[in-house]
């Protein structure tokens, strides 16, 4: 699984005012080969979008669910897609 894919991602539980986007942001640079973004939703939840090498999205996807994350993540609901590109790098929004 190391073709391009993008992965969205929406993650509920305490992860607003905690550092979770700029944690997540860090944990993306540091797998490696990751464009997209980690953003506020009004609703509570944080979406975030990573296109890249499969293996390195599901990396991600995997620290998303741990228990290294800041905050508290209740659930996680992902989406797999083609990616569509566009990104520069990995974005706080």
């Amino acid at each position: 699984m190391n073709e391009d894919v993008r992965l969205v991602v929406w993650v509920r539980g305490r992860v607003q005012g905690v550092g979770f986007r700029w944690f997540t942001r860090a944990r993306a640079l540091e797998i490696g080969g990751l464009s997209g973004f980690a953003l506020n939703l009004e609703d509570g939840r944080v979406q975030v979008v990573a296109e890249g090498p499969g293996a390195g999205c599901r990396a991600l996807l995997d620290w998303l669910q741990g228990d290294d994350t800041p905050g508290r993540v209740d659930g996680v609901t992902e989406m797999w897609d083609t990616p569509r590109g566009g990104y520069e790098g990995f974005a706080i929004r």
